[in-house]
């Protein structure tokens, strides 16, 4: 910075600094504009340059708070990490207290069982039956033999989208299933419960749910593919749960690998020779479950890891995680714990997918356009979500298209207003475009569904669009303008190879129509008004300029032979209906072309001959009915005017804008050729 900036800075930097004093003194002491301006320049430098720096200032501090953040993220981590050694040292010393006091209880058991050895059983089984009389519609439940009571409680039940309670539940833990029965409202002697479900225990998982105050003591039952979350009255009830229901499904698991182990025959000879294929095929999954490998420690962490970066909202981190896990798993045998690791998995991926759809969704904030969708819809598409991820960011451009819209203030001016509504709409659709284009490169199968959307993100923008230009009034000229603001806009839509023109013209075409004809009916309203008012007199401009504009307008409209018409003393050798209908049938033309496209030819063909038929058949009716005959020479004047120099420039007009012949307008100009007075008859003959 200058020498004189930085006098400047440390002035308007002093405490003592006094806005109108300096002001004041700085208005006496300069000599004139100049120095006003070249002292704003440098108070407007010293702006910029404060501005920079606070910008840079925010930058920087904007990097320290993700750095902040990922070291929290980091310490939480391995926070959880340590959570989980003392977890399983805990869990360590249990197992080795049960390991010492199982001998005692088996010695104590096995003189029990000596002493009563179908006492525990027959006694176990009598309270399933007591307690399941009280389920309505339980009782085929004690069909199957052997089959008794572990464990039972009450749980509420919750909601697995919304983690609201849906129902009060009481479960029955038995040896080989689970019973989940609902509190009936209204008791009918001792029946309390209505049964619900029944599930083996090889059916489902049971999965720990972390505490999320005021969610807690839940846990969670996988069974693919639904899942179902139960809440416990507390802490330690929630722990009895999950430990007996662990321990009763390993108790079962090895209870029907010793049935089977007593089932196969010893012999050698079958032992070592099967004819059967089918022995084969059953023994490889023991097989395979041996030689896959999920005692890893990233595998064991693996669904508490997606939890963590679900909620720290580390889609990427998630979504590198089960590609890891997949490449893992990719070509290993699917044995029973694979599946129910994939089971607790994709419980996640589900999660996973609810929130990148939710960040998605056009209830979330719609700032940041459409870069700021591009996070959630790539981890979608690497989750093979790659149809729900193109319809998602269409939604969500299409509700950011329409709030832009609806919030642009309607200008007094249409044209200016038309103008914002292009910009906004078309820049908002290229940049759509783009950034579509960069998100799916590698499905080519979604493009037609972004076609589909343009067209309907256009139909949005005309829907706007008419209703300020055509459902207004709005003069034709103006229609026109706009038309042409659009036209543009929507031709740097090619650019990306993405042509709307036929769809804009195609949606406008009813309001222009509706507009020309509207504009025509006027003009033949206006000139039969002034037909009816005709005096057949030449035009007395009263003043030279006044004739220099009238030639100027003449010109414009391309009637270079006006000149012809025109005579001294400003007076102008035409009648002022003839010259009015000129310039109004020529300005109509002019506009019609900047709206015309090829549905409209025969509409704008069609209007432009009849409003010259109005003025032609005026003409032609004036002449035949004037008796004067200096009067009638003047209209046939008039009538030349018509026919020789204005319908030939509407004709080669028509043309040039179009790019083919007005056909329609050549035979009209044939059929009402000037026309022939009989001096010796008050008629006239065409």
């Amino acid at each position: 910075m200058s020498e004189t900036g930085n006098r400047l800075r440390k002035l308007l930097e002093s405490p003592n600094f006094d806005p109108q004093n300096y002001v004041k003194q700085l208005s006496q002491q300069s000599d004139g504009d100049r120095d006003l301006q070249e002292h704003r320049q440098k108070v407007q430098n010293l702006a910029d340059e404060t501005a920079q720096n606070l910008k840079k200032n925010v930058y920087k501090n904007y990097r320290q708070f993700i750095e902040t953040a990922k070291e929290i993220s980091y310490l939480e981590s391995e926070m959880y990490q340590l959570s989980h050694i003392l977890t399983e040292q805990k869990s360590i010393m249990e197992s080795i207290t049960q390991a010492l006091l199982s001998t005692d209880k088996d010695e104590t058991s096995k003189e029990m069982q000596a002493a009563f050895p179908k006492e525990t059983e027959e006694l176990k089984q009598r309270t399933l039956t007591s307690l399941l009389e009280k389920v309505e519609g339980g009782k085929n439940i004690m069909d199957t033999p052997g089959r008794h009571l572990i464990y039972n409680g009450d749980l509420v039940e919750f909601d697995v989208d919304n983690m609201s309670p849906i129902q009060k539940v009481h479960a029955f833990l038995m040896n080989d299933c689970l019973l989940i029965a609902t509190w009936l409202p209204n008791r009918r002697g001792t029946v309390k419960y209505k049964y619900n479900a029944l599930y083996d225990l090889e059916s489902f998982a049971v999965v720990n749910v972390k505490d999320n105050p005021p969610m807690k003591d839940m846990f969670k039952i996988l069974m693919f593919p639904d899942s179902r979350i139960f809440q416990a009255e507390n802490s330690k009830i929630k722990k009895e749960w999950l430990e007996i229901l662990d321990e009763t499904k390993k108790n079962k698991v090895t209870k029907d690998r010793h049935k089977k182990e007593e089932e196969v025959p010893t012999s050698p000879v079958r032992a070592e020779v099967s004819t059967n294929p089918f022995d084969e095929d059953d023994d490889e999954p023991i097989d395979a479950g041996e030689s896959v490998d999920l005692s890893l420690e990233w595998i064991q962490e693996l669904p508490e890891d997606l939890d963590v970066c679900i909620a720290q909202r580390d889609f990427e981190g998630a979504v590198d995680l089960l590609d890891k896990l997949n490449e893992y798993l990719k070509d290993q045998p699917v044995t029973q714990k694979v599946k129910e690791l994939r089971a607790k998995v994709d419980e996640r991926v589900r999660q996973l997918t609810e929130v990148l759809v939710f960040e998605l969704s056009p209830d979330r904030s719609l700032r940041g356009g459409p870069k700021a969708t591009r996070r959630a819809v790539s981890q979608l598409i690497r989750l093979g979500q790659s149809t729900k991820a193109c319809e998602l960011f269409l939604k969500n451009r299409a509700a950011a298209v329409q709030t832009a819209i609806r919030q642009l203030r309607i200008e007094g001016a249409t044209l200016l207003y038309i103008h914002k509504l292009c910009n906004i709409f078309f820049t908002s659709l290229l940049e759509t475009a783009k950034e579509f284009e960069m998100d799916f490169a590698g499905n080519t199968g979604c493009y037609s569904a972004f076609v589909v959307w343009s067209k309907s993100a256009m139909r949005t923008f005309v829907n706007a669009f008419s209703k300020q230009v055509f459902d207004s009034k709005e003069s034709l000229s103006t229609a026109a303008e706009c038309v042409k603001v659009a036209k543009e806009h929507c031709q740097q839509l090619t650019e990306i190879g993405l042509d709307l023109t036929f769809t804009l013209q195609s949606l406008l075409v009813k309001d222009i129509k509706a507009a020309l004809q509207s504009y025509k009916d006027i003009i033949i309203e206006a000139t039969k008004h002034r037909n009816s008012e005709e005096m057949w007199r030449r035009m007395n401009l009263m003043t030279p300029e006044a004739l220099a504009k009238l030639k100027d307008e003449m010109r414009s409209c391309g009637m270079s032979s006006f000149e012809q018409y025109t005579g001294d003393d400003c007076w102008v050798n035409l009648s002022y209906t003839i010259v009015a209908f000129t310039k109004q049938m020529m300005s109509f033309l002019e506009e019609g072309l900047k709206l015309y496209f090829p549905e409209l030819h025969m509409v704008l063909l069609e209007s432009l001959r009849e409003i010259i038929l109005v003025a032609v058949q005026h003409v032609d009716y004036s002449v035949r009915c004037e008796q004067d005959a200096e009067k009638k020479t003047f209209i046939l004047q008039n009538a030349s005017f018509l026919h020789d120099t204005v319908l030939p420039v509407v004709e080669r007009r028509f043309e040039e804008g179009v790019g083919k012949p007005a056909k329609q307008l050549q035979d009209l100009r044939k059929s009402t050729r000037p026309v022939r007075i009989n001096p010796e008859s008050t008629t006239s003959v065409v």
